[in-house]
């Protein structure tokens, strides 16, 4: 009797799911008219990324960071008047004049080495 019972469900089941042809509409003519897909020709132009400014670098042993105090300076690599490096993942981009604006620091771009178009 189960068995039976089974079987008219499967039947029942079977007779609800039948496929039905769907229609599509034709986009081959109305694909051009619409919206681009994106709405600026350059994509990476809206990309955020963090740059760095590098001021300079300073070479020590681990004793002499160890050992160091409060209020010591230390002497970078670089003269005043050179220009800094601006990084993106570690590679030079750009370089610049450090700045101040407002308080705080800034650069002035004053080189590209690297072209930066897209």
């Amino acid at each position: 009797m189960s068995q039976m019972i089974e079987s008219f469900m499967n039947d029942a089941a079977e007779a609800q799911r039948r496929a039905q042809p769907l229609a599509f509409e034709d986009l081959s003519e109305g694909a051009a008219a619409g919206a681009p897909l994106l709405a600026s020709p350059h994509p990476l132009h809206g990309v955020k990324i963090r740059l760095e400014v590098c001021v300079g670098a300073a070479g020590m042993t681990l004793g002499e960071l160890i050992a160091a105090r409060q209020n010591e300076v230390l002497t970078l690599d670089r003269r005043v008047e050179q220009p800094v490096d601006l990084l993106l993942e570690g590679r030079v981009v750009a370089r610049g004049q450090l700045v101040a604006v407002d308080g705080a620091f800034a650069v002035r771009i004053t080189e590209l080495p690297l072209p930066l178009k897209f």
